[in-house]
């Protein structure tokens, strides 16, 4: 079986269908359209490799229209509005992500215990015999 690119939005909103693999999750992300300054904070409700379902009002929001998501761990990455319905819309990103690595949890240094973070001083480990 031949894999190809989608020619008409009605073919790219099926290759984006139910059978995806999906994380269902709650977490924010930053939505920012060409022009604008200022990202607009977003719920992300539904991720895949290939786009994600969220939730927000956005004013003049339309199918069609390109954007550049923050994802967590990842960046920004770019796509477009596939679907626009009541406070929810589809965002179909332009490469494919991990969405394993938006879930993963980011560790600061600070939030390491001071019983590890003391390997990392390189000391002196004795082993008991």
């Amino acid at each position: 079986m031949e894999s190809r690119i989608p020619s008409t939005l009605d073919e790219e909103v099926a290759s984006l269908s139910r059978s995806a693999d999906r994380d269902s999750l709650f977490m924010q992300a930053n939505l920012l359209f060409p022009g604008q300054s200022k990202p607009v904070t977003v719920r992300v409700r539904n991720l895949s490799a290939g786009g994600m379902l969220a939730e927000a009002a956005v004013p003049g929001l339309a199918q069609g229209a390109t954007a550049e998501i923050e994802l967590r761990n990842i960046g920004f990455v770019p796509g477009h509005i596939v679907w626009v319905g009541e406070g929810k819309f589809g965002v179909a990103f332009d490469r494919p992500i991990d969405p394993h690595a938006v879930r993963r949890q980011v560790v600061q240094k600070m939030d390491v215990p001071a019983y590890i973070s003391a390997l990392d001083k390189k000391a002196t480990l004795y082993r008991r015999r």
